[in-house]
């Protein structure tokens, strides 16, 4: 286990569908995930459950798994309140809570919170100031360490690096990890989640896969563009199978490999599936006897 990753392992869980399930049953898959030896569950953010309130929920149904609020959106609490809970989960949970701060988008942002949409790095780096002064918490509690920005361009990338643990990158190629890497520098946490589809029959993956990666794109182009894929939107298979691992547990473990081989030190699997009211948990047991630990 890499020094920049206590209590985080080598392979997570990202829950994106959790917020599609009822409360009972998100309790259940936490527990399952934690039995099958994965080291970190992660969480986003949208117009689901209150991230911080749906960590506390699932730091309780487990005994040691770290669980990530890893896309926790600036604009859906200020500061304060924030590290208020973050201190919170840390004096109940000790070690065992993430933050990761995300700058979200404008049609979040504005449409459905209500917020003006700022320039996301002068947004951040004026929430991480106003983290770091915040006044309240339990009673002998600091600012926490453990903190992480949700990073794709090289700009958050750098913040991260200057502000918090590290970052988290989501759904971009094993080359992306080399340049955040890079970025970061080697005394910073990069932890990468990978969007999946586990069959094993790549021909039965393919059209999930596409529609997965056609997702992505919007934030990703001119990335993607710098990585040597020229024309994103015609998403051909070379930047569908760059972005989506599919096909059987060996495949997925393999591109699992790549990340780590690349200089990321935690791989988070977001696995999609064509249904998402239903816990993967068998696929998350296929996968977990494969996986590096």
């Amino acid at each position: 286990m890499s020094a920049r990753t206590p209590g985080l392992g080598r392979v997570g869980i990202w829950a994106g569908d959790f917020d599609a399930l009822p409360a009972a049953d998100v309790r259940q898959a936490a527990t399952a995930i934690e039995d099958l030896g994965y080291g970190a569950l992660w969480l986003p953010e949208t117009t689901g459950r209150e991230a911080i309130a749906q960590a506390a929920i699932l730091l309780a149904a487990t005994r040691r798994i770290t669980v990530a609020a890893g896309m926790t959106d600036v604009y859906a609490r200020d500061a304060v309140t924030a590290a208020a809970a973050q201190r919170t989960l840390e004096e109940a949970f000790p070690g065992r809570f993430l933050l990761g701060l995300w700058d979200s988008h404008p049609s979040l942002a504005e449409d459905v919170r209500g917020h003006r949409f700022g320039p996301p790095l002068t947004i951040m780096r004026s929430y991480l100031d106003a983290l770091d002064s915040a006044p309240f918490g339990p009673p002998a509690t600091t600012a926490s360490p453990h903190r992480v920005l949700a990073a794709l361009d090289p700009g958050m990338l750098t913040l991260a690096a200057e502000r918090a643990r590290g970052a988290t990158v989501l759904g971009m190629p094993t080359e992306y990890t080399r340049t955040a890497r890079k970025t970061l520098g080697d005394d910073r946490l990069l932890a990468v989640t990978q969007l999946c589809v586990l069959s094993h029959d790549r021909a039965h993956t393919a059209e999930l896969a596409r529609t997965t990666a056609a997702a992505a794109l919007p934030n990703r182009r001119e990335l993607l563009r710098g990585l040597g894929h020229p024309s994103p939107d015609a998403l051909d298979d070379r930047l569908v199978d760059a972005i989506v691992a599919h096909g059987r547990a060996e495949d997925i473990t393999h591109r699992v490999q790549e990340h780590l081989d690349a200089g990321a030190d935690h791989v988070s699997l977001h696995l999609l599936t064509t249904e998402p009211h239903t816990p993967p948990i068998q696929q998350w047991e296929q996968l977990a006897g494969h996986l590096p630990t």
